[in-house]
C-alpha cells in the first residue's frame, strides 16, 4: 500500500479534502454497517466515485470490496456493484481528457491494483465462482473484471485459473449463454485467457471451443458478420497458431469442411465493408495457419488434402479469378492459396488448370505472371504473385517441366495470340525494372531447383536479341546482362538486378557438369568473374563480390574438365594469381554475414517492407550454406588429390555398379523367396483342408456307428418276433412250403453276411497297405515323418473303427447262426406234431383261423427281414465311399510330399547361390572399405551411405538364411 499513497501523493492534482472524507465513511459504512441495505448504498457510491477517484477508492475500498464478495453473495445487487467498482479501479479502457503522463501512470494503476487483488489466489478462485451465478448483473460485470485482470497481468491469472478446478470448465459456460452480450464478452474473455498458453489451449479446445464458436460465426452470417465474428477468428487463431495438437483435433473434427461458406462471396463489385474485409482477411489468416510451412510436414500435408476435398481450395481459386476483390484481400489470398498448394502434387495438378474468365481463358498462373512482372501492380501484390509460383513449383517437377517447355522452340507460339509463363518470365528478366528482373530471376531459378534434367533442357532456349543478328542463348544473355552491369539505366536498385542474375546462374550450375561446360566456353566470363572479385569495391558491391565468388566456385567444384582451357586446377592457379586464395574466400564469407541473409534464410515466403530489401531468395540461403564449405575445401586442394580424388571416384564408381548388380540379383532372388514362401503357405492351408476333411470322415463313422447300433436294435426285435413264432408254430403248426421259404430267406441273410465279411477283409488289407505307405519316408525328413505319423494315427482311428465294426458283424453272425439252430429245432418239432392225431373236438375252421394268424405274422417278419436287407446295402455302400475318400486322401498327401521335396530341393540351391554372392560382396565391401580408408588419408569426405547399406545388405542376407532355415522345418 505504501507505493500508491506515495503516487497519491505525487499527484499534481488529487481530490478534494471532502471527498477522500466521503470515500473513508464510506468503507466504513460498508465494513461496519448491519443492515444490508446500508451496505449497498455505500458501495453504490464506491461505484459512482470509483471512476473520477481510482486511487483512493481503490487504495482505501478494495479490501471491503471482497469481503462483500465474500459475505453477501446472497443479495445480487450489492455484488453486481462490488464488481463494477473493481473493474473501474482496475481497468484502463475508460478514456480520460487527461495528458499522456497521467495516462501511462494510469495503466500503472492497473497492473499495481491487478497484483494486489491477485496476491491472494483466492481472489480469484471467488471471481470464478461468482460467473456461475446466472444473473446479469453478477455475471456481466464478472466477465468484464476477470478480462480486465487478463489483458494487466495475463500469465499470473492464467496460471492461477489454471490450477483452479473446473476453472477453463466454468469459463467454456460463457459461450453457451443466450444473453448476447455476456456470449460476446465470453469471447473477449476467452481471448486474453488462451494467448501463449499452450495448457489452457488445449483444455478450450477439447471443451468443444471449435463447435461453439464456428455456430457463432456462422449465425453471425459468417464474413458478412459484425464485430463478433472478428473476435471469433481471432480467438480460434489464438487456438491453433503453433499448436500442433489442436490443428490435429481440428482437422479430425471435420472443422475444415465447416469453412468453406466463408470464403462464398460472389463475383460483385459491391458490398465490401470495411468490417466484412476484415473478417475475411482473418479468415484466410486461419487456413494459413493450419498449412503453414513451419507445421509438421504431415499435419500440414493432411489438412492440404483436406481442403481440396471439401473444395475450400477450389473457392479460394474463385475469389482469386473474381473481380472487384479489394488488393489486400486478394493479396492475402494469393499468399493462402500458395500455402495450400505447397508441396502437395494433387493441389498443384488442379492450380496448374485453373483458367481466368477472360476471353480466351488463360491460366491462372499465366494471368498471375502478368502481375508480377508489372512494375504499377502494388509491392505487396507482386511479392505475393512471386511466392504463389515458387509454391507451385516446390518439389514439383511435373509443373517445373511445364514451366520451362513453355520456353523450348517447339512449344512457342508462332502466331503471337496467347503469352506463355516462360515469355513472361523472359520479358521481366530482361526489363528496365530492376524489381521485375529480381523475381523473374527468382522465379526461373525456382522451376531449375534440384531439377538436372530442366537445367539441361534450359539450355537449348534461344533469344532473338534483334533484327539481323543470329539467337544467343538464355545462358549467353544472362551473363551478357551481368556483365554490363550500371550501363544499363534501370528503375530501382542498382544492384538488385545483378544479384538476381548471379542467383539463377549458381543455381542453374550448381549440381550440373553440362551447364558448367557452356557457361565456361564463353571465354568473357571467367575474365569477368575475376575482375569483379578482384576489385576493391564499395560496401555495396562487397554482396555482388561474393555472388561472383560463388559462382566461380559452383565452375571449378562441378567442373568436369572437358575443356582444357579451363580445368579445374587452371581455374585454382588463376584464382592464386589473380586473386588469392585468401581473398577469395574472404569474399564468398560476405554472402553470409550480409544482414539481409539471416533474414531471407527464416521464411519462404519473401516478405520484405520495400523493394530495397528484396534481395536474397529462402532456396538460395540453403544453396548457399551447402555449397560454401565444399567450395571452399576444392580451393586449398592440389591438383594431385584431385586426381587421386578421380580416380577413387571411378572406382568407387564402378564398384558401386557391381554391388548394384548384385543387389539387384539379391532382391530377385528374394522375390522367389517369397514366391516359395506363397506356395508353402498355400500348401499348408490345403493341407488344414485335408485335416477338415479327414474331420468331417470321422464324423461319418460316428453317424455310420450310431445307424448299426439302430440295426443291432431292430435285430434283438426281431429275436423276439421269431420266438413268439416258434411258439405259435408249436402250439399251431405251419405248412411246409411257409417252412422252405423262410430257409431260404435265411441263405440269404448268411450269403449277406460273408459278402460283408469279404469287404471288411479287403479293408483291412487296404489300410495295412495305406499305414505301410505312410511310415516309408525315411528318418532324415523330420518335416515328412511329423505328416506321415498323423496320417497313420488317423488311419490306425480308422482301422480300429472298422475292426469294432466287424466284432459287431461277428456278433450278429453268431446271433443268425443261433436262429438257423433254432429254426432247425422247430422245423423237427412241427413235423412231428404234423403226423401226431389232432386234438378231439377241435373243429377244421378253428384250424384255419389259426393257420391264418401264423401266416398274417410270418409275412410281417418277412417285411422286416427285408427292411434290413435294404439297410445293409446301404451301409455296404457308405462303406465303399469312405474306402473311396481314404484312397483320395492317401494320394493328395503323397502328391503334397513330392512337391515339398522340390521346395527344399529349391531352397538349398538358392541358398548356396546366396552364400557365394555373399562371399562376392565380402571381397567388394573390403575393398570398397580400403579405398574410403585411402580417400579419408587425402582428407576428401566420404558419405557413409555405403557402409550403412552394405550393414543393412548383412542384415538381410542373416535374415535370409533363418528364413531358409525356416523352410526346412515346416510341416505339411
Amino acid at each position: 500500500m505504501n507505493f500508491l499513497r506515495g503516487v497519491m501523493g505525487g499527484q499534481s492534482a488529487g481530490p478534494q479534502h471532502t471527498e477522500a472524507e466521503t470515500i473513508q465513511k464510506l468503507c466504513d459504512r460498508v465494513a461496519s454497517s448491519t443492515l444490508l441495505d446500508d451496505r449497498r448504498n455505500a458501495v453504490r457510491a464506491l461505484k459512482s466515485l470509483s471512476k473520477k477517484y481510482r486511487l483512493e477508492v481503490g487504495i482505501q475500498a478494495m479490501k471491503h470490496l471482497i469481503h462483500v464478495l465474500q459475505t453477501d453473495r446472497s443479495d445480487s445487487e450489492i455484488i453486481g456493484y462490488a464488481l463494477d467498482t473493481l473493474y473501474n479501479i482496475i481497468s484502463n479502457d475508460e478514456e480520460e481528457e487527461v495528458e499522456e503522463n497521467s495516462t501511462r501512470q494510469s495503466e500503472d494503476l492497473g497492473s499495481q491494483f491487478t497484483e494486489i487483488f491477485i496476491k491472494q489466489q483466492e481472489n480469484v478462485t471467488l471471481l470464478l465462482s461468482l460467473l456461475e451465478e446466472f444473473d446479469f448483473h453478477v455475471r456481466w460485470p464478472g466477465v468484464k473484471l476477470l478480462t480486465s485482470l487478463l489483458k494487466q497481468l495475463g500469465p499470473q491469472v492464467q496460471q492461477i485459473i489454471l490450477v483452479s478446478p473446473m476453472g477453463v470448465s466454468r469459463l467454456m459456460d460463457l459461450l453457451a449463454d443466450s444473453r448476447e452480450v455476456i456470449r460476446n464478452d465470453g469471447v473477449l474473455l476467452l481471448q486474453a485467457l488462451t494467448r501463449s498458453n499452450g495448457a489452457i489451449q488445449k483444455i478450450v479446445a477439447f471443451e468443444n471451443a471449435f463447435e461453439r464458436l464456428l455456430d457463432i460465426i456462422t449465425e453471425e452470417g459468417n464474413s458478412d458478420g459484425g464485430i463478433v465474428v472478428e473476435d471469433c477468428l481471432i480467438l480460434l487463431q489464438n487456438l491453433l497458431k503453433n499448436n500442433n495438437s489442436n490443428q490435429n483435433f481440428f482437422k479430425e473434427g471435420s472443422y475444415i469442411q465447416r469453412m468453406k461458406p466463408w470464403f462464398e462471396v460472389g463475383d460483385e463489385n459491391s458490398g465490401w465493408s470495411a468490417q466484412k474485409v476484415t473478417n475475411l482477411h482473418l479468415m484466410l489468416q486461419l487456413v494459413r495457419v493450419l498449412v503453414s510451412p513451419t507445421n509438421p510436414p504431415g499435419a500440414t500435408s493432411s489438412c492440404q488434402k483436406a481442403m481440396f476435398q471439401c473444395g475450400l481450395l477450389q473457392q479460394l481459386c474463385t475469389i482469386l479469378m473474381a473481380t472487384g476483390v479489394p488488393a489486400d484481400i486478394l493479396t492475402e489470398t494469393i499468399n493462402t492459396v500458395s500455402e495450400v498448394i505447397r508441396g502437395c502434387q494433387v493441389n498443384q495438378d488442379y492450380f496448374a488448370s485453373v483458367n481466368a474468365p477472360s476471353n480466351p481463358p488463360r491460366p491462372a498462373i499465366v494471368v498471375l505472371l502478368m502481375s508480377m512482372v508489372n512494375e504499377r501492380q502494388p509491392f505487396v501484390l507482386r511479392c505475393a504473385v512471386l511466392y504463389c509460383f515458387q509454391c507451385f513449383l516446390y518439389k514439383n517437377q511435373k509443373g517445373q517441366g511445364e514451366i520451362v517447355s513453355t520456353l523450348l522452340p517447339s512449344t512457342i507460339d508462332a502466331t503471337g495470340n496467347s503469352v506463355s509463363a516462360g515469355q513472361l518470365l523472359c520479358g521481366g528478366l530482361f526489363s528496365t525494372d530492376s524489381l521485375s528482373n529480381w523475381c523473374a530471376a527468382v522465379a526461373l531459378a525456382h522451376a531449375l531447383q534440384e531439377n538436372a534434367t530442366q537445367k539441361e533442357q534450359l539450355l537449348r532456349v534461344q533469344l532473338a536479341t534483334s533484327i539481323g543478328n543470329p539467337p544467343v542463348s538464355l545462358l549467353q544473355q544472362c551473363t551478357n546482362i551481368l556483365s554490363q552491369g550500371d550501363k544499363i539505366n534501370r528503375r530501382g536498385s542498382k544492384i538488385q538486378t545483378r544479384v538476381g542474375l548471379l542467383m539463377l546462374l549458381c543455381t542453374w550450375l550448381s549440381n550440373c557438369p553440362i551447364a558448367v561446360t557452356h557457361f565456361l566456353h564463353n571465354s568473357a566470363n571467367v575474365p569477368f568473374l575475376t575482375g569483379q572479385i578482384a576489385e576493391n569495391l564499395g560496401e555495396e558491391e562487397q554482396l555482388v563480390q561474393g555472388l561472383c565468388a560463388l559462382l566461380l566456385g559452383i565452375s571449378i567444384y562441378f567442373n568436369d574438365n572437358s575443356l582444357e582451357s579451363y580445368m579445374k586446377e587452371k581455374l585454382k592457379q588463376l584464382i592464386e594469381k589473380r586473386i588469392g586464395k585468401e581473398n577469395f574466400i574472404e569474399k564468398l564469407g560476405f554472402i553470409s554475414k550480409h544482414e539481409l541473409y539471416s533474414r531471407a534464410s527464416q521464411k519462404p515466403q519473401p516478405n520484405f517492407p520495400s523493394p530495397e530489401y528484396m534481395i536474397f531468395d529462402h532456396e538460395f540461403t540453403k544453396l548457399v550454406k551447402e555449397l560454401e564449405g565444399v567450395i571452399t575445401k576444392a580451393i586449398y586442394k592440389s591438383s594431385e588429390e584431385d586426381k587421386k580424388e578421380e580416380e577413387v571416384k571411378k572406382t568407387l564408381e564402378q564398384h558401386d555398379s557391381i554391388v548394384t548388380h548384385y543387389k539387384n540379383m539379391i532382391r530377385e532372388q528374394d522375390l522367389q523367396l517369397d514366391e516359395l514362401k506363397q506356395q508353402i503357405s498355400t500348401l499348408k492351408c490345403q493341407n488344414e483342408q485335408l485335416q477338415t476333411a479327414v474331420t468331417q470322415q470321422v464324423s461319418q463313422i460316428q453317424q455310420h456307428k450310431d445307424q448299426y447300433n439302430l440295426l443291432k436294435v431292430q435285430l434283438g426285435k426281431d429275436n423276439q418276433h421269431q420266438a413268439s413264432y416258434n411258439d405259435g408254430a408249436q402250439m399251431n403248426g405251419i405248412q411246409p412250403e411257409e417252412i422252405g421259404r423262410l430257409r431260404e430267406e435265411i441263405e440269404e441273410l448268411k450269403s449277406n453276411q460273408e459278402l460283408l465279411q469279404s469287404q471288411l477283409a479287403e479293408k483291412d488289407s487296404l489300410i495295412e497297405n495305406l499305414k505301410s505307405i505312410q511310415t516309408s519316408p525315411g528318418a532324415n525328413e523330420q518335416s515328412s515323418v511329423t505328416a506321415s505319423d498323423r496320417d497313420s494315427e488317423q488311419i490306425a482311428e480308422l482301422k480300429q473303427e472298422l475292426a469294432t465294426l466287424k466284432s459287431q458283424l461277428n456278433s450278429q453272425s453268431l446271433e443268425i447262426t443261433k436262429l438257423q439252430t433254432e429254426k432247425q429245432e422247430l422245423l423237427q418239432k412241427t413235423e412231428a406234431f404234423v403226423k401226431s392225431v389232432p386234438v378231439p373236438g377241435e373243429s377244421e375252421a378253428g384250424i384255419a383261423a389259426k393257420t391264418t394268424d401264423v401266416e398274417g405274422r410270418l409275412s410281417a417278419l418277412l417285411q422286416e427281414t427285408k427292411e434290413l436287407k435294404n439297410e445293409i446295402k446301404a451301409l455296404s455302400e457308405e462303406r465303399t465311399a469312405i474306402k473311396e475318400q481314404l484312397d483320395s486322401s492317401n494320394s493328395t498327401i503323397a502328391i503334397l510330399q513330392n512337391e515339398r521335396n522340390k521346395l527344399e530341393v529349391d531352397i538349398t540351391d538358392s541358398k548356396k547361390e546366396q552364400d557365394d554372392l555373399l562371399v562376392l560382396l565380402a571381397d567388394q565391401d573390403q575393398k570398397i572399405f580400403s579405398l574410403k580408408n585411402k580417400l579419408k588419408e587425402l582428407g576428401h569426405p566420404v558419405e557413409e551411405e555405403d557402409e550403412l547399406e552394405s550393414g543393412d545388405q548383412d542384415d538381410e542376407d542373416e535374415e535370409n538364411e533363418d528364413d531358409s532355415k525356416d523352410q526346412g522345418h515346416i510341416q505339411l
